[in-house]
């Protein structure tokens, strides 16, 4: 088995608002995406903010439940264990605070951290168990770019 790599993208203003870039970014370079978001409301407002963000474009997404969910390049799930039986995947985004239960079978996994720091702390907890885990950990700060 492969140790995942994981990239932290951390001092984000706007965590949905870089969710749905990154889900973008996924879906145009055809790399299917698992969004894990354990909060009904986040991963309600991020599948609003990807039918609606940019306005010119569309990421096909669906809920890890949904009978399309086979053949939708981005799956929104709760959590892992939702997702379709034999679902490969390299690549997890997860906006939860703790560290998804199953994360070992990506290759790659996605973290955002906000400023505040109910967001910085469970964030700084989750890179501990990455590099506990023995994962390649990278962080991006995006505090100082322009959104």
């Amino acid at each position: 088995m492969v140790t995942p790599r994981v990239d932290f993208y951390h001092n984000v203003p706007d965590r949905l608002l870089v969710a749905v870039k990154l889900a973008h970014k996924s879906f145009a370079s055809r790399q299917p995406l698992v969004v894990v978001a354990p909060d009904e409301r986040i991963a309600q407002a991020f599948d609003r903010q990807l039918w609606s963000l940019p306005a010119l474009s569309f990421t096909p997404h669906c809920r890890a439940d949904s009978p399309l969910a086979g053949e939708t390049p981005v799956l929104i799930a709760r959590h892992l264990d939702e997702l379709p039986p034999g679902l490969g995947t390299p690549l997890l985004l997860n906006l939860g605070a703790a560290v998804p239960e199953g994360y070992e079978r990506f290759e790659r996994i996605l973290e955002i951290i906000g400023q505040d720091e109910a967001e910085r702390l469970p964030g700084r907890e989750r890179v501990g168990h990455y590099k506990q885990a023995g994962c390649s950990v990278s962080f991006h700060d995006l505090g100082q770019r322009a959104h």
